[in-house]
Order: C-alpha cells, then structure tokens, then sequence
C-alpha cells in the first residue's frame, strides 16, 4: 500500500467514532479530501459526501459508513462504578476484562470492564455467559461523586485497542467495521480525480449505519444517484474452526481479493460490470451469495426514491464485531483499483434496468 494511503488509513483507525458520534473521523475524511474533489459538503446527519465531475448526468454514489459499535454509560451507581448499554451489534461475551476509554466532556478517561476473579466462581458460574447489564466499567473512581467530575451519562466509550501490522500484510483492529469502507470510497474517489470519469462519482462517508442504515438513507435520497455501490466488510471463512461456516458464507479468506456479491440486493448489470471489470483487469475477487435483503448500505439506496441499481462489494473480515478485526491491505487495494476501474467504463447515456440492453429506455432524472 502506498505510503500517503496507509497513513491515511492510519489516521481514521486511530480515531473513536460510534455511531452518533462520527465527527472526529469524519474530521480525518475532510482533511484527507479537502482541495482534491470538485465539491466536498457535510449534511445534517454528519455524511461526508465528496463529489467529482458533479455535473455530468450519469450519478453514481460509493457508499462506506465510518461509524463503529461501542458503548454508552447508561448508569453510575453509588460506588462509581459505570453501567452501560451497547451502541451497534456487541457480543457481551468479549467484553470482560477489555481496557475501555470513555469520551467524556473533559477528555477521555482511561477504565477497565471488571469480572468477577474465576476463582471466586462456582462450576456453574464458569460457564454461563456473562449479561450485558451485568457488566460495569471501573474508572477507579471512588463513588458516584468522585465518577461524575469525569464522565456522565450517555458519554460513549469504546475499547482500548488501536491498529496492529500481522504478518503477511494483513492488520488488525477494532472498527474495520466500517471504517475500511469509508477508506476504499475516499481513496477510490482520489485515484478518480486524476484519471477524470465521464460519469458524476460521489463518495460518501456515512453515518449510523450500525443503528439503522440512516446515514446511507438519507444521503442517497439527497444525491439521487443513478447506481449506488456500499464497501463494507464481509464476513470471511478462512478462520480456525469455520468449516460448518463455509456451507453459509462460501470460501472466503482473507488475501484473496474484494468480495463481489449477488442477489436481489445487486442489480444484474452494475454486478455483471464490476465482474467483467475484475476478469479484464486481472483484479483477484471472491463471490458471496447473498439471498435476500443486506444488513448493509446497499439496502438503504437500493429503495431509494424510485430505486437504485445497487450493488454490494466487501474487504474479507474475520472476526467482525470484535476489538481484533483482521482484513489485508491488499484485498483494500485491489477494492480500490476495482471501483476505480470500473467507474471509468461507465458512460453518461449507459441504463441499468435489469434484461435489457444499454440502449434501452431513457432516464427522466
């Protein structure tokens, strides 16, 4: 990966950005955009959208939601100790004993998810899982006094782990989810700046896509983009103990290329273009069955106004959801490379009504 991309990467990992609570990652996107598009705006929900050739009649939209799941204090009982409730999709499971840092007013204040010692539990205790609203975060504050000078109620906080180099190139982090989609559609969106499509491309940075797909919903609805395609992770099957995986998800590893998807989530001719795209240009890819609707952006614009052609494509994730999320910086490249060459074939007059050809029919928009 080049030098200028990684630290990019790096700096938007390095940033905490639950969802709802996006501005210091989406402060990185605009630094890193900021006089290298055509135009570059923010709305009311905090989506970044960064425009090229905005005139052109042909819109096409990259979407990559930037927010994370984490966590938010919902209680400080008497000894100061913080209960909180999940922001976005946690296994309670991985939390106990996680370092945490809680975002409060005054600056981040460092904690710890507290467990009870294994040697003070029975053979029954051991192997129940433990309950979200068991859990608690210790601050190391003395009551509830002492705790609220810190933090309040409904502070977010996520946990204390930041970007790793593995072997291989591959790297981990909390928060791949999805924030290496709103890398790819910033990145994709730069290498299109200087090779100049003959189609209006718009990358956005969105927002809330953890708690409901509303950042994509309603920056779809604002740009009305003829073909919209979501980056996100997708789930990999190349993990120690997936085999039973593999009958759901396919054989899908990490290293191996992006992941081009199908179903009624894909429109047939903007899929059939990214494939045909990959096979030209000699892009590693992988496929993945998706039969019904996305729990991604691609189905929020995909029913947008009066519909979208969507697609979906993905960077292989093992362990999603969790603070160690593992993904290649090369499967991001050959992502980027593949949107990036792949736009550059669109034409202003091409349609995308599914069995027909190009040539048929016209838009009213």
């Amino acid at each position: 990966m080049k030098k200028d991309r990684q630290q990019f990467l790096e700096d938007l990992m390095a940033v905490w950005c639950p969802s709802g609570f996006e501005e210091n990652a989406q402060d990185v996107v605009r630094a890193h955009v900021a006089d290298r598009c055509d135009e570059l705006r923010t709305d009311v929900h905090g989506n970044v959208l960064a425009g090229v050739n905005v005139a052109a009649p042909l819109r096409v939209m990259l979407a990559g939601h930037v927010d994370e799941i984490g966590l938010m204090v919902s209680h400080i009982d008497e000894n100061g100790y913080l209960f909180f409730q999940a922001i976005g999709g946690y296994d309670a499971g991985i939390l106990t004993g996680q370092r945490v840092i809680v975002h409060g007013s005054k600056g981040p204040v460092q904690g710890v998810i507290g467990r009870r010692a294994i040697h003070l539990m029975t053979a029954e205790e051991r192997k129940e899982a433990p309950k979200m609203e068991d859990l608690f975060i210790d601050i190391g504050a003395t009551d509830a006094k002492d705790a609220a000078k810190h933090v309040r109620v409904t502070d977010p906080a996520t946990i204390d782990v930041g970007l790793k180099y593995l072997l291989n190139g591959c790297v981990a982090s909390r928060g791949f989810d999805d924030r290496i989609g709103s890398f790819v559609v910033i990145e994709t969106l730069m290498e299109l700046t200087k090779r100049r499509p003959k189609v209006a491309v718009w990358a956005v940075s969105t927002v809330q896509e953890e708690v409901g797909l509303r950042g994509a919903r309603t920056s779809a609805f604002g740009l009305d983009p003829h073909v919209g395609i979501a980056v996100d992770v997708g789930h990999a099957s190349d993990w120690a103990g997936a085999e039973k995986d593999k009958r759901k998800l396919g054989d899908v590893k990490v290293g191996a290329g992006p992941i081009l998807c199908r179903g009624p989530n894909i429109n047939a001719i903007v899929g059939r273009g990214l494939e045909k795209t990959a096979k030209a240009k000699k892009i590693p890819h992988q496929f993945q069955a998706e039969p019904r609707a996305t729990g991604t952006d691609a189905n929020a614009i995909q029913v947008s106004r009066a519909g979208v052609a969507t697609a979906l494509v993905s960077v292989p994730n093992r362990y999603m959801h969790t603070p160690v999320e593992v993904i290649s910086l090369d499967d991001a490249d050959n992502l980027i490379r593949l949107l990036t060459e792949y736009i550059l074939t669109l034409k202003p007059a091409d349609t995308f009504i599914p069995g027909t050809s190009k040539s048929a029919g016209k838009r009213k928009r």
